[in-house]
């Protein structure tokens, strides 16, 4: 009994040592789980894209976005470039028709005034590091080790030097850059480790007005000497330059190893608004704290949704996917709230009012144009971040103050006019009808009625700035669709009538709903009519959407394939699905529902093979004379919302399939070669593949007086997203699945809050209370689940 009792005891206590481990090893897996920040990969797609798609050391939505830049000029094939083998130098903006202040360590005999091509360094991705708010890279040519992070509006620099070298930083004040060239530049010298002055940007054909960026320079060391060149000659010691094509240098003195350290505040106000930047944010010289503090305040904004579920591999995507959703339209105004409006002829110093702390109520922004963002942060933004949808509205209304019109697209203060229609038409409105309240709703529901009337931004093409025609409003109005072609004359790019009237019904649609919600029934009645108008592009002859000439008549010979011609960036097939409000309405002009969603299932099927895209860069096997033949293009905006409409044809499960498969054929690499298949635009893309994995989508873009969300078929078990109690009352919305898997992507049944959901779609408020969603998954589709006639989302027609 004694030797059985020893046994027991003997293996009682290895099972507790066993169990012991066990837990050991679960509290230090957990410990050391990655963080969002950590998951972030940013350099996805850097081999490829435009001027503002790369970004390292920089914070949400910052001013400063500093990042080596490998091309110099150009929209596209400029700024960071993985492939390319030459830094050129570290330049602090890289934003929608906004670049400036390029810098660069060096040693050596100086170079600076050969040009880039000359004075750039060689560089090697194994010496190199990208994080959140962080870059470090091996200058080979220079043998110096470079190191970036910034707060909003500054940029943080490290140097480490060799011993017995010479040691210079440059500041090149002419070459081109990004968007456009450097037309003159002015430094002052301030003192031995201060130096101030301006960039001033040329316009481009976007942005059409020169723009000042005013920086203050600070070393932690004295330099001793500044100098300076023009014209790629030396002119020697300077106390200040000003100037066309040229820049100045700094040495420091001294042949041992050193690290010298470099904050560079920008403003597009002034001078002395740099250096309040400079005071306000980054008064301290801790380099470390700073890039902590910058992946800290990363990963709480990345921590706003927690995911369970899948690799690390789809982890990582996923929020390097919302870490692009939060960056590319980029804060302007300065810390005090002070900003420049260039709506006028000259530049004029504004203020954003100020709260009774003395801080801006609200941020100023530059942005690429809303186009398409009915589908991406419409959601997104409303939903995880209202405070920077509320911050942006009343950004648009400041600049409706300023100039008279809400912008679709601003660039450092102006008007660019970018793409068609009234694209911030539905931001806003979604944006009010979700209870993001904390904007003057009828202030803007003035602006937005004045862009949707004869002379306001509906008139206006792409970048069409000295007039208001080539929108074709008044043909809109009149006849009920915008002719192609509308004229012989260029007024503006994005002159594509059938398009250009598909936009405009939906945004009809939106500003309608707004109107109702307000009591404003005559308008109402306007707006609604007006919502009916992509009826009078659609030829159900052939049964697409197709152009009709200024005298009425179908334009013949007619290709339904052809890119442009009558659509913007995209072509007949895809254009046709984008009748967002009132699908059943599509529907009964295509022969019904059944019919409708047989055709776009073999649209699916035809894309399938070139990935559902068309854009830039597509593998070799794609032919290359075939890629904008195509009859889905998911990199780009027309065609984000097709794998919806499934749910509105009684077919969710096919909303179910091809969502997935697009996630897993264009929004799963993790590569600098891949990506967005396409163009990013400055969080669309990326908001859009955050949202395909979440599961949810908005067809209406959230504008309807009651909004909703579409469901599709999430890749992870588990999603959470923690809500902002200033403006919804729960605390936090999970979407979890059982049996998940890319084979097991049909929604079998599903519960909200416990209670049974038999439709693919619930209401906004339902999710802002907070709760659970419940979706269990299968291999097989249930197509009794979500499919019933009183199931189907809301539509504008009947059946």
């Amino acid at each position: 009994m004694i030797l059985k009792t020893s046994k027991f005891l003997k293996m009682t206590l290895v099972i507790l040592l066993l169990l012991n481990v066990m837990v050991d090893n679960s509290v230090k897996a957990q410990s050391l789980k990655k963080s969002p920040a950590d998951l972030v990969y940013p350099l996805l797609d850097a081999a490829n894209s435009r001027w503002f798609y790369f970004s390292s050391a920089t914070r949400p939505f910052g001013m400063v976005n500093l990042s080596p830049d490998m091309g110099l000029g150009g929209t596209w094939d400029s700024g960071y470039r993985y492939d390319m083998d030459t830094i050129n130098f570290f330049s602090h903006i890289h934003a929608w028709q906004l670049s400036g202040i390029p810098v660069l360590p060096t040693t050596g005999e100086f170079k600076g005034h050969l040009g880039p091509q000359v004075y750039g360094s060689a560089y090697s991705h194994d010496k190199e590091v990208v994080e959140t708010g962080y870059h470090a890279v091996e200058l080979e040519t220079y043998d110096i080790k470079a190191e970036l992070t910034s707060t909003t509006r500054v940029g943080f620099h490290r140097y480490t030097y060799p011993a017995k070298k010479n040691k210079h930083v440059l500041l090149d004040l002419g070459t081109l850059l990004g968007p456009s060239g450097t037309e003159s530049g002015f430094a002052k010298q301030v003192k031995k480790t201060e130096i101030e002055g301006y960039a001033l940007m040329e316009p481009t054909r976007r942005r059409p007005k020169s723009t000042y960026v005013y920086y203050v320079i600070q070393f932690d060391t004295s330099f001793g000497t500044m100098q300076a060149w023009k014209d790629g000659e030396l002119l020697g010691k300077t106390k200040k330059f000003e100037g066309e094509n040229g820049g100045v240098y700094v040495g420091f003195e001294g042949e041992e190893a050193q690290t010298i350290q470099m904050k560079v505040g920008i403003s597009y106000t002034s001078i002395e608004q740099a250096r309040l930047n400079i005071e306000t944010e980054l008064p301290h010289w801790d380099f470390d704290r700073t890039r902590k503090e910058a992946y800290d305040d990363w990963n709480n904004w990345l921590s706003k949704i927690e995911i369970e579920g899948g690799t690390e591999k789809q982890q990582s995507r996923f929020y390097t996917d919302l870490w692009h959703a939060l960056q590319g339209r980029r804060i302007i105004s300065d810390a005090s709230g002070t900003y420049c409006d260039m709506t006028g002829e000259t530049p004029k110093t504004k203020q954003i009012p100020v709260d009774t702390n003395g801080k801006p109520k609200f941020n100023h922004y530059n942005s690429d144009a809303f186009w398409g963002a009915q589908w991406t942060i419409n959601s997104l933004w409303h939903l995880v971040y209202p405070e920077v949808t509320e911050g942006f509205v009343n950004s648009m209304l400041n600049m409706y103050d300023d100039g008279g019109m809400i912008p679709r697209g601003p660039a450092g203060g102006n008007y660019t006019y970018v793409m068609t229609g009234a694209s911030s038409t539905p931001f806003i409105v979604s944006a009010y009808m979700k209870g993001i309240r904390g904007f003057d709703i009828e202030k803007a529901y003035e602006g937005m009625k004045k862009n949707a009337l004869p002379g306001g931004i509906m008139s206006k093409s792409g970048y069409e700035h000295n007039t208001s025609k080539g929108g074709g409003l008044e043909y809109y109005i009149d006849k009920g669709y915008v002719p192609y072609p509308l004229s012989n004359k260029k007024y503006g790019y994005h002159m594509e009538g059938t398009m250009q009237t598909l936009e405009y019904s939906y945004q009809d649609w939106c500003l309608a709903q707004l109107a109702k919600d307000l009591g404003k029934q005559s308008d109402y009645d306007m707006f609604i009519k007006r919502a009916g108008n992509y009826k009078n592009v659609f030829d159900s002859s052939i049964g697409w959407m197709r152009t009709k000439n200024i005298d009425g008549k179908w334009h013949e010979p007619f290709d339904i394939l052809q890119f442009h011609h009558g659509f913007v960036e995209s072509n007949s097939v895809q254009a046709t699905w984008f009748v967002p409000h009132d699908m059943q309405g599509l529907f009964n002009l295509m022969g019904g529902k059944e019919k409708a969603a047989k055709t776009l299932n073999q649209q699916f099927h035809i894309a399938h093979p070139h990935n559902f895209v068309s854009h830039n860069f597509r593998p070799d096997s794609f032919v290359k004379e075939q890629r904008k033949r195509t009859w889905l293009n998911y990199g780009n905006q027309p065609s984000m919302q097709v794998g919806f409409v499934f749910n509105y044809a009684g077919q969710p499960w096919l909303t179910q399939y091809w969502t997935r498969e697009v996630v897993e054929k264009i929004y799963s690499d993790l590569d600098p070669h891949h990506g967005f298949n396409g163009d990013e635009d400055q969080g669309l893309m990326g908001s859009l593949s955050v949202l395909l994995k979440m599961g949810i989508f908005e067809m209406h873009g959230g504008a309807d007086v009651k909004p909703y969300y579409d469901l599709g078929s999430p890749l992870f078990d588990k999603v959470t997203i923690h809500l902002n109690s200033k403006y919804y009352s729960g605390d936090e919305f999970v979407i979890e699945t059982t049996n998940n898997s890319s084979k097991n992507r049909y929604i079998q049944s599903s519960t909200l809050n416990e209670k049974p959901l038999e439709k693919a779609w619930f209401y906004h408020d339902e999710l802002v209370k907070g709760g659970k969603l419940l979706l269990n998954m299968g291999d097989k589709p249930n197509k009794d689940w979500g499919s019933k006639v009183e199931s189907l989302p809301p539509s504008m027609s009947k059946e």
